[in-house]
């Protein structure tokens, strides 16, 4: 059977980026065939390179985000390092910048002024709270922005609302930056024609907050925050086994409830209880509803509820912590792992999630050093052996 090629191959990337919005987006379009090059700064490049030191030795935000790229060490407040970088440019067809509100402006490298010079380029300014408003010079982490938009209000247990364990303002930037510069490049194949995208953190959170904004402006009330269980349905939550592990179940309807009570509860009488036999009874009797699904499950292993849960239709979930996501059996079963090269050596990585047609598989390419591709690049540009010993000498590249 013949591979069809990734769908972004002879793209080339130029990224101006840090931390985890932009590296993440562009990540996505290496994965799909581009070829993305890095620009980092001399001095320690990414500062994501210095948060932890978890895989090997590397830091394990930048590993994820970073894989499959070149990296070339320039410094751009140098005007040789501008010009570096806009021989890069003349040759790419996207660029996506993430730095702090107006330093691409003052360096030119802006969206607007990009696309003015070079009308076929996509150039993609990710922001925290996009270029104009009173927000718009704010600095900017995922943490503040999930509190800006909201999520850190219906996150948590009613006594403490917590922000998500995972860089959710971040990632929600990515992917609309990354499903941005697609569109764009489809634009592009009938207009002949690049052209500015901008994408801000607060912006994408805010359209993940759907359902809670939703129903606050139009329901006039904020959903309780309520742990892990459901605001609007019971039993929804996750109860203690004997085992020590914990499952999470979710009765969607009082079809299911008398399933429950039948044949895992073993308390066939409940189905018809007033007290139990509708949703609103149950939630309006949550903290009972509760106790009678945790003190039939406590008596059961992990693995004797799931059982009965299942054989019963009944949705659930083991509370996995997440070495246990990293030895899931549905991912081993479906062969979602593969190694990618770093400079610590082979690290284990997960397929992307988007199934290519044709039988391609997304290229997981290496995790690249702190400027290991600047002398190859410059080469690239015609520059001579002397010329980039001077620039390495003068701290321009490294």
């Amino acid at each position: 059977m013949s591979i069809e090629p990734l769908p972004l191959d002879g793209i080339t990337v130029v990224a101006v980026e840090q931390a985890v919005s932009a590296p993440f987006a562009t990540r996505q379009l290496a994965d799909l065939g581009a070829r993305v090059i890095k620009v980092e700064r001399p001095d320690g490049g990414d500062f994501a390179r210095g948060y932890d030191t978890a895989a090997q030795g590397l830091a394990s935000h930048f590993v994820w985000a970073n894989r499959g790229k070149e990296s070339i060490a320039l410094d751009l407040k140098d005007p040789r390092g501008l010009e570096v970088l806009e021989g890069l440019l003349a040759g790419a067809d996207v660029f996506v910048q993430n730095l702090a509100q107006g330093a691409a402006a003052r360096l030119g490298l802006d969206a607007a002024a990009l696309c003015a010079r070079h009308p076929r380029l996509v150039a993609v300014d990710v922001s925290g709270y996009g270029a104009e408003g009173p927000y718009a010079h704010k600095r900017t982490y995922d943490m503040l922005v999930q509190c800006e938009a909201g999520l850190v209000s219906v996150t948590g247990t009613p006594d403490r609302p917590v922000k998500a364990g995972i860089p959710a303002a971040d990632i929600a930037a990515a992917m609309y930056a990354f499903s941005g510069v697609l569109a764009a490049l489809l634009r592009r194949g009938t207009t002949g024609r690049g052209g500015p995208v901008e994408v801000s953190m607060l912006d994408a959170l805010a359209e993940w907050m759907g359902h809670p904004l939703h129903h606050t402006m139009h329901g006039g009330r904020q959903p309780e925050r309520t742990g892990l269980a459901h605001a609007v349905i019971a039993p929804y939550d996750a109860y203690g086994t004997a085992g020590g592990g914990q499952v999470l179940l979710s009765v969607q309807n009082d079809r299911e409830w008398r399933r429950l009570a039948e044949q895992v509860l073993e308390r066939p009488e409940l189905a018809d209880d007033p007290e139990f036999a509708t949703n609103a009874a149950r939630t309006g009797r949550r903290e009972k509803t509760d106790a009678v699904v945790a003190e039939a499950l406590a008596v059961l292993d992990a693995d004797e509820a799931v059982r009965r849960l299942e054989a019963a239709g009944i949705a659930c979930a083991r509370l996995n912590s997440v070495a246990e996501l990293a030895a899931h059996p549905q991912l081993a079963a479906r062969d979602r792992w593969r190694e990618v090269d770093s400079p610590a050596g082979p690290l284990r990585a997960l397929l992307p999630p988007i199934g290519l047609p044709g039988g391609a598989e997304a290229r997981m390419g290496a995790v690249p050093a702190l400027g290991e591709h600047t002398d190859a690049l410059l080469r690239a540009l015609g520059m001579a052996d002397a010329q980039i010993t001077a620039l390495r000498r003068d701290g321009v590249v490294a």
